[in-house]
């Protein structure tokens, strides 16, 4: 064993620090000095990171045993993430802990009481000397410098160390810094040692119960990051304006699980069949799988539940309260259905003859047909909802509904039309878009033979032209001051009306309508565009080229310029905020929504509004905050392992032939259809990514190396006392659950 002054030194740190190459310059400068030395590494795994283990030996005699160090005088730790209970158990009294570590010796308190330690943080002064890289940073002559300082060598004979295994410049320079900056400290409280379990030296035979299971060795000591799990929002929940759970329906339509389908549903929209039919679907501008090859048809997918799922049984009003709800389109309804699952007592004010606003009178029946609109107003009056049409009201009608009810929401939406004067007066000529859609639904009013012109880019003028076709119009032209794909109208509309045979004349504004001869011409300016405006659009100009004002003949104008807010029935002075109770009012607390306060415009954004004034309320007059909690990260794309999906294109719903369909107010989309070999429903909702949220798909239990993945009751959970950290189930997460942290 040599004389009582061996010294014997273990390092812990991992592949790539250095740790064997500091045995060695140790062994090295003592060597110089006279001393009988040894030095030499264990390793756990040749790889960057993996732990491992140096020994030094320093003796005034010959050294002869060359067997692992068991019991150290002074320990060496390359890397905090290697300190684990009992590191230095086995280490001999009065000796040192040198750590490579930003923080003082004090901060280690908890494992190494009652012992001498040193700290020095090598990893800042070894990559501010470009020693290895900032992911791996070479330690080892850092810590030389340190090592120097708490054994009481002289700098200079460490360098000469160095110096014989042609160690200089900055390795040079660090351990020079190292061995002035080192702090050293002796820590209160008593040595613990911890008593090896002696092991009883059977070898275990086959049927030994455990063979096969974990290795005695804990591994998890090895790793510099560990696996964790996390829950991303889906970016198609995000861009829903009626937060809805898509990825959550998609997913129960993707087991064939439509009643559960509609439920989620259900919990954010009483008109999943309405919005499956009309909604614009930023849903599928937002999803990731467009990044791929094409979005999930969530809109239909949507459709597809509301039509095959079974409706839940409606629950009764419990509470005291009575609410006002003033106007019956889609915020209306939301919020009658919401207030009335909440239990209360909800009476619904409609001026129009039958309930639904807008959604009845500005949507055609080819695409929303009336049953469905019925349908789901029915199951809204069931649970408890009283409707009271025909019933328009005045603001003296507002403000006595604010004493009688415990509060009021006012979503009339937008009733009043843009115009502009084409000149001419009143001509006889010019129908405003929602009026004439009206007309066409309660009148049957026709235009046989005759040559429209609508004027305008959004739904209701793309719907206006295509109701004028219907009904009988030979010729339909549809004139837009801006760009085709500038159109806020919903892309397949505009082509479903291209096909149909209706001309879109983009970058042309109407100047003025001159009806004095046989037939109306309509002048018109050619524009282009300039400038972004306040939209974020470019702004159209005047085109001021010689040819840049042409005539178009024509029968009819109908004008589609959107429309407003017609706020007579608030009291003067009022202040419109989505969701936000009117101040002022002597009676119970008012709030409006929908296109009223918002003018989004979407069934589905007035859905939203609805459902928000519905919790406000709730909150106002219960005091209990049914809020959503703030969501998580949106996954973006780049969370997303999409090379190990299958390109396939989407499936999109039937259509009736545009030939056949120009003169009929049947449904256009005929939606999925299913036969015995395909269910076209289920097949699209399983090309869904379920971004950011785990399906359980079992791919991260499958390549984990290790076997530490285990399944438990939320799904898996990481055994970090053999996890190595390497990443792989991260990985290979599809969604972007799992992700690693730094230890």
């Amino acid at each position: 064993m040599g004389g009582e002054a061996m010294i014997e030194i273990t390092i812990c740190g991992r592949g790539g620090q250095g740790g064997v190459t500091l045995a060695k310059l140790i062994a090295t400068t003592y060597f110089l000095r006279g001393k009988y030395v040894q030095a030499f590494g264990v390793y756990a795994a040749e790889r960057s990171g993996a732990p491992l283990q140096a020994f030094v030996r320093v003796d005034d005699d010959e050294i002869t045993n060359h067997n692992q160090v068991r019991e150290p005088d002074h320990i060496v730790v390359l890397d905090r993430t290697l300190i684990v209970p009992g590191i230095a158990s086995a280490m001999k009294t009065n000796g040192w802990v040198i750590i490579n570590s930003p923080d003082p010796p004090e901060s280690h308190q908890e494992h190494f009481a009652g012992m001498r330690v040193a700290t020095v943080d090598a990893t800042s002064i070894a990559v501010k000397s470009g020693l290895g890289t900032r992911a791996v940073p070479i330690v080892n002559t850092t810590m030389s410098g340190a090592i120097a300082k708490v054994f009481d060598l002289p700098i200079d004979d460490l360098l000469a160390g160095m110096e014989h295994l042609q160690f200089g410049g900055a390795n040079a320079t660090s351990a020079r810094e190292a061995f002035d900056s080192v702090q050293t400290a002796t820590l209160s409280g008593k040595v613990e040692h911890i008593e090896r379990v002696p092991t009883n030296g059977e070898v275990p035979g086959l049927l030994d119960p455990d063979l096969g299971g974990m290795p005695k060795i804990r591994t998890g000591s090895w790793a510099t990051r560990k696996p964790e799990r996390q829950r991303l929002t889906p970016p198609c929940n995000h861009g829903c304006p009626a937060g809805n759970d898509v990825r959550g329906f998609v997913e129960a339509v993707g087991k064939e699980d439509y009643d559960q389908a509609l439920g989620i549903l259900l919990e954010t929209s009483p008109l999943p069949g309405i919005c499956g039919r009309v909604c614009p679907a930023p849903c599928m501008d937002a999803c990731n799988r467009s990044e791929y090859d094409e979005s999930v048809n969530i809109r239909e997918i949507e459709r597809y539940a509301a039509d095959h799922g079974t409706l839940p049984t409606p629950t009764a009003p419990w509470r005291e309260e009575n609410v006002a709800v003033i106007g019956s389109g889609p915020a209306g309804l939301s919020a009658s259905y919401h207030l009335a699952k909440l239990g209360y007592h909800v009476n619904l004010f409609e001026g129009e003859k039958e309930l639904g606003g807008v959604l009845r009178t500005g949507i055609p029946e080819y695409r929303l047909p009336r049953d469905v609109l019925g349908r789901e107003i029915s199951f809204i009056l069931q649970h408890g909802v009283k409707a009271h049409s025909g019933c328009f009201l005045s603001r003296g009608d507002l403000l006595a509904l604010t004493h009688k009810y415990a509060a009021v929401f006012a979503a009339t939406g937008l009733r009043d039309s843009r115009t502009i004067n084409l000149g001419g007066g009143d001509s006889k000529s010019v129908f405003q878009g929602i009026d004439f859609l009206d007309r066409v639904r309660i009148s049957g009013v026709r235009l046989d033979g005759k040559s429209v012109i609508v004027i305008g880019g959004g739904n209701t003028a793309i719907d206006a032209a295509r109701s004028a076709l219907r009904v009988g119009a030979h010729h339909v032209e549809i004139v837009y001051r801006r760009t085709l794909d500038q159109m806020p109208a919903i892309r397949e509309e505009i082509k479903e009306a291209i096909d149909e045979g209706i001309k879109i004349h983009e970058l042309v504004s109407p100047i003025r309508l001159d009806d004095n001869g046989a037939r109306p011409t309509l002048i018109c300016q050619r524009m282009k565009l300039g400038e972004e405006d306040e939209s974020g659009r470019p702004r159209p100009i005047a085109d001021t080229s010689e040819d840049a004002q042409f005539n178009m003949g024509c029968d009819c104008v109908i004008l589609a310029l959107g429309q407003t807010q017609d706020v007579s029935i608030l009291p003067e002075g009022s202040e419109i905020s989505d969701g936000q109770a009117l101040l002022g009012l002597s009676g119970a607390p008012l709030f409006a929504g929908g296109d009223f306060a918002t003018n989004e415009g979407t069934v589905t954004a007035a859905i939203g509004s609805g459902r928000k004034a519905a919790l406000h309320i709730h909150r106002t007059l219960s005091g209990e905050d049914l809020f959503p909690q703030p969501s998580e990260p949106v996954a973006a794309p780049d969370k997303i392992t999409m090379h190990i999906f299958s390109h396939e294109d989407r499936r999109d719903g039937g259509m009736i032939d545009a030939h056949d369909r120009r003169r009929s107010f049947t449904e256009v989309r005929v939606g999925y259809r299913d036969n015995p070999a395909e269910h076209p429903a289920v097949d699209e909702a399983q090309r869904c990514f379920s971004c950011g949220v785990c399906n359980s798909c079992d791919r991260c239990l499958e390549y984990c190396p290790e076997g530490v993945l285990l399944r438990d009751a939320d799904g898996y959970s990481f055994d970090y006392g053999y996890c190595k950290g390497c990443g792989v189930c991260a990985t290979e997460c599809p969604r972007g659950v799992i992700f690693m942290s730094q230890l």
